[in-house]
């Protein structure tokens, strides 16, 4: 095994949450300490920029324990949401939530899959937060979002944009020098390209046949007193962690996560380790129904 700078040996990889299908005990720890730190500084951005509808309907793709339904109930009074997540767990939280607010009408289902069972055209928004997606898993995304939306209707799509975890990325180009890893050198490379910049995220979304496309962006640090910290936190452990090994597309991460958890330790032993977040929102209209469209 591959030492790592603080001489001590990690078990980061294993024990993992599974970021699709969570249980009832890890539906509660996103919603506890992944919402409040991290989700929601992409939910308040994407709330900023819902334009106003009457008698909204709104598709909550990904929806996991139901954050922001809340704020979007509050912004688009009177709506109706329709929240879908591949966790039946997730869901239930996302009910009882729901059910806490008597103004607030909210139907969550199970997600199996993209397209989904809802039907086409009949939403004034649809929206989605923080997916665990490739290229090609957004492309699924955004084409999902075209069929359900009616004309006129908004998508709105957060996620961390190029440049985000820029810090994990050198520590792991750190590793894959000192010892000669041609993969993860790659991988590290690989994985600067796989993440879609602003305007990339642009095109992605007009070819979706979307118009008026904007991407609003922001910028976080999420700070953490050790590797330890880091790598047991639920945020890197439920989000950021699955999509960097997403992006990465490692085969066997551990030696070269165990090499990150020392180095933090090492580097950052009297201070604390900051990562950087890049928060982009891109919004887009729909301008004609499907059966319209050239």
């Amino acid at each position: 095994m591959t030492p790592e700078p603080g001489g001590r040996r990690s078990t980061t990889a294993q024990g993992a949450p599974d970021p699709v299908r969570m249980g009832p005990a890890e539906a509660a720890i996103f919603e506890t300490f992944v919402v409040p730190r991290y989700l929601s500084l992409f939910g308040e951005l994407l709330i900023d920029m819902v334009v106003e509808s009457e008698q909204a309907r709104v598709a909550h793709l990904h929806c996991r324990t139901g954050y922001p339904d809340r704020g979007l109930s509050l912004k688009l009074e009177g709506a109706h949401i329709l929240g879908a997540d591949p966790s039946p767990a997730a869901l239930q939280l996302a009910r009882a939530k729901a059910a806490t607010m008597p103004n607030m009408v909210a139907e969550y289902r199970v997600l199996d899959g993209l397209p989904t069972t809802l039907p086409a055209s009949a939403f004034s928004h649809a929206v989605a937060i923080h997916p665990l997606a490739s290229q090609e898993d957004r492309d699924e995304l955004f084409a999902e979002c075209a069929r359900l939306l009616a004309p006129h209707g908004q998508a709105l799509i957060a996620m961390p944009l190029r440049g985000s975890f820029q810090e994990l990325g050198d520590l792991l180009q750190e590793y894959a020098l000192k010892y000669d890893d041609a993969e993860v050198e790659q991988a590290v490379a690989r994985a600067t390209e796989a993440r879609p910049t602003a305007e990339g995220l642009t095109e992605e979304v007009e070819q979706a046949g979307f118009e008026f496309v904007d991407v609003g962006e922001r910028q976080a640090v999420l700070r953490f007193r050790s590797g330890r910290d880091f790598f047991e936190d639920p945020v890197a452990r439920f989000l950021i962690l699955p999509e960097v090994k997403l992006h990465h597309r490692l085969e066997h991460a551990e030696n070269a996560l165990t090499y990150v958890r020392g180095a933090i330790d090492k580097y950052w032993s009297e201070g604390t380790f900051e990562l950087t977040v890049h928060i982009g929102c891109v919004t887009g209209r729909r301008t004609a129904g499907p059966a319209q469209r050239q």
